[in-house]
């Protein structure tokens, strides 16, 4: 086949973004940009519009990143890939597998559907409800529906007054009209993200949270880590991946008092943290993979 023509959406001038095109334009000689913002879809004539350049016409789409503040909206743009699928195009990872994984109530409907080991978990609009989970708890987390690298999640203790968790409440549900309430696992100082590409284990990284830091995210003053998860964990991770179809997955799980527990997957974020922590150029295999879908998908 002819060297394929694969854009890459994400954010453009940010590193995971660029080393992705950097890597596909290595391997093709093709390099378009683009951030999802950019799309403009024209039902009548079924073309799917970027910088001029219909992409319902490229052999396939890697996407990266879908902006800083994913929302409904977010949901809305991805929806628009669904057009150039059904032209034939490739998109790294299917459209509609990203729309179930951004969704947090999607996501952890889903891993719950598998039986997998998660932390308690509410979903109410009721504040009073979510308040008897604080006391039963002890420790919770609230979590937007829509939220990366742990932005706009808040903790809650049940040592806190009840008057102060009962306005925090209030304030929190104008806000997120459904609360998502999960209980808070105790962690050793650190949690870890699993890398599968296609399905097959590519390696693990830690995140270790900074010091007097509630969670371990970078955008928290966390750091990346080596780390070599057992045989048992990498197969509970690849349990989590594996019915969300994703070309590129991370599996978020830590090790809690009680056991192991998931927190979430993604398709969207790791590239840094797994290159940081294992050396492995992650942007090579995907863009490897890539090629190797588009030439099976000729044979």
């Amino acid at each position: 086949m002819a060297d394929p023509r694969i854009a890459v959406i994400g954010t453009p001038g940010k590193w995971s973004t660029e080393v992705m095109a950097d890597a596909l334009e290595e391997r093709t000689g093709f390099r378009l940009v683009l951030d999802l913002a950019e799309l403009s879809l024209d039902l009548q004539h079924r073309r799917l519009m970027a910088q001029g350049i219909n992409l319902c016409e490229l052999d396939a789409i890697v996407v990266r990143k879908v902006g800083a503040q994913p929302g409904p909206l977010t949901l809305q743009r991805l929806e628009m890939l669904r057009v150039a699928e059904a032209a034939g195009v490739r998109v790294f990872s299917p459209a509609g597998s990203l729309l179930r994984l951004l969704d947090r109530l999607a996501c952890t409907v889903t891993l719950r559907n598998q039986d997998l080991p998660m932390p308690a978990t509410r979903i109410t609009a009721s504040e009073k409800e979510a308040l008897q989970c604080i006391q039963q708890w002890g420790q919770v987390i609230l979590k937007p529906m829509f939220s990366s690298k742990a932005r706009g999640m808040l903790p809650l203790s049940a040592e806190q007054p009840e008057a102060e968790l009962k306005a925090a409440l209030a304030d929190y549900h104008q806000q997120h009209p459904l609360l998502y309430v999960q209980q808070r696992i105790h962690l050793p100082g650190q949690d870890m993200a699993l890398v599968f590409l296609g399905g097959e284990y590519l390696g693990a990284y830690a995140r270790v949270a900074a010091e007097g830091a509630w969670n371990t995210s970078t955008s928290n003053g966390g750091r990346y880590a080596a780390c070599q998860p057992d045989a048992s964990l990498i197969d509970l991770a690849w349990r989590a991946q594996k019915p969300f179809g994703l070309d590129f997955a991370t599996v978020d799980l830590a090790l809690g008092e009680q056991g192991p527990v998931v927190f979430e997957v993604s398709a969207l974020g790791g590239f840094r943290g797994c290159q940081t922590a294992t050396g492995l150029d992650i942007a090579g295999y995907c863009a490897e993979h890539a090629l190797q879908q588009l030439r099976q998908g000729l044979a």
